[in-house]
């Protein structure tokens, strides 16, 4: 009687592909994680010399406090938290209403628009013409020339345009049939439907303006006008750092504000985590 050899599964065979994939990824993972531990274990370390430790060898909170007590922070930092809210929320409207316009087939010169579009992407008047226009605007020495510059970002409008040409041309055509107008269709099926496309693009826009400290560096001169980014940016480069009751070294006060700066990015990621997956993607599939 012959004998039935047992045939493995294929699910129980382990690739060399699926071993190197994850090796490679692991490592990546620590090239991205090891910097940031390091400015995280040395923020709270009061040790002042350079060096490379897995914790900190003398813990302390002086950094951290040192920055909360600093008076001239507040400002810059509340400049911050407004420009990214008002910015997000400018460039969510721009970017949404412009790329529900351009999505519908219907549209007059749809296809010349999208070019023009994409030819600023690529090409740019350049920073003198840039810096004319925002002074007859009157935005230099103020603050809302971040909302303004990043109001309006083409690459993430046609992000929207892709995400919208996505949702399935049934649901307009029967939102039409039960009389809906466009922009009805827009705040009652599009929007609803754009939750993930929403969170990233959102979070793109707001880390955008959040970190943008180059503009601020061009083109105000007003302490009180400047954001956190910038502050932050003169404590490490000119070495202005505060002078308060604490004992803290200079490195340590530095990474204390680099935490500060990302902390609030740290804190919303996870709620923004699960629409973020879903959309980052956003236009990459099409049927």
């Amino acid at each position: 009687m012959e004998k039935v050899k047992a045939v493995k599964s294929p699910r129980n065979h382990v690739h060399v592909f699926d071993v190197v994939n994850y090796i490679v990824f692991i490592l990546i993972a620590l090239i991205i994680m090891l910097p940031l531990w390091k400015v995280l274990v040395d923020s709270f370390n009061a040790v002042g010399v350079y060096q490379f430790k897995l914790w900190p060898t003398k813990p302390t909170l002086d950094g951290y406090k040192t920055i909360l007590s600093t008076a001239k922070l507040y400002r810059p930092f509340l400049n911050s938290v407004i420009t990214t809210v008002v910015g997000t929320l400018l460039g969510l409207v721009m970017s949404t209403l412009g790329g529900y316009v351009l999505c519908q087939t219907e549209l007059p010169g749809r296809e010349i628009l999208v070019y023009f579009l994409l030819f600023t992407m690529i090409f740019s008047g350049g920073m003198i013409p840039e810096y004319l226009v925002m002074r007859q605007l009157h935005l230099t020495n103020n603050m809302w020339i971040l909302v303004v510059k990043h109001g309006m970002n083409v690459y993430n409008l046609v992000l929207m345009r892709n995400f919208f040409e996505g949702i399935p041309a049934s649901l307009f055509e029967a939102a039409k049939i039960d009389g809906c107008s466009p922009m009805g269709i827009f705040f009652k099926i599009v929007l609803p439907l754009s939750k993930a496309a929403l969170a990233s693009i959102g979070l793109m826009f707001a880390v955008t303006v959040w970190n943008d400290y180059s503009t601020v560096q061009i083109y105000i001169s007003n302490r009180d006008q400047v954001n956190f980014q910038y502050i932050l940016r003169v404590m490490v480069m000119d070495g202005d750092t505060p002078t308060t009751a604490y004992n803290v070294s200079q490195s340590t006060l530095y990474y204390a504000a680099i935490v500060m700066a990302i902390l609030p990015f740290m804190l919303l990621y996870p709620f923004l985590q699960k629409y973020f997956v879903q959309g980052v993607n956003i236009g990459a599939v099409k049927e």
